[in-house]
């Protein structure tokens, strides 16, 4: 089953049980899905509209001067396991040969490439600057 398969039976089950933050989370979500040129999106897609959608909150918030809303914190659920810094610094002591690129940040790419969409670049860069 694919995450967006997922998120309309959650959407269902949170109608439901009348939960209607997550509804209003998840509706919001399937109103970008809608959006996209395609209707039927791999994971990959889903994932980069959740964290197009949490990006945007953040921002939000940031403007208002608050922490955290309860649509940042449902969307976040739906995002993959992030890998931790010391997991990053573990693989790219063991993978990376910094003398290849011309500067450490040239490092991203194949970095970014392994995890994939459990690591965002704040964190590889904050890993990154510690060679």
């Amino acid at each position: 089953m694919t995450l967006q398969e997922s998120l309309r039976e959650e959407l269902t089950a949170a109608m439901k049980a009348r939960d209607t933050e997550r509804t209003g989370a998840i509706r919001i979500l399937m109103g970008e899905f809608a959006r996209q040129p395609e209707k039927v999106l791999n994971d990959e897609q889903v994932i980069a509209i959740v964290k197009k959608l949490i990006k945007s909150e953040r921002e939000l918030l940031a403007a208002q001067k608050q922490e955290s809303s309860s649509f940042l914190t449902i969307m976040e659920e739906y995002l993959p396991k992030q890998a931790s810094e010391k997991e990053i610094f573990a693989w790219v002591e063991e993978n990376i040969d910094f003398s290849a690129f011309a500067s450490r940040m040239q490092a991203m790419k194949p970095i970014m490439h392994h995890f994939g969409s459990a690591v965002n670049g704040n964190a590889v860069k904050k890993v990154l600057e510690k060679f």
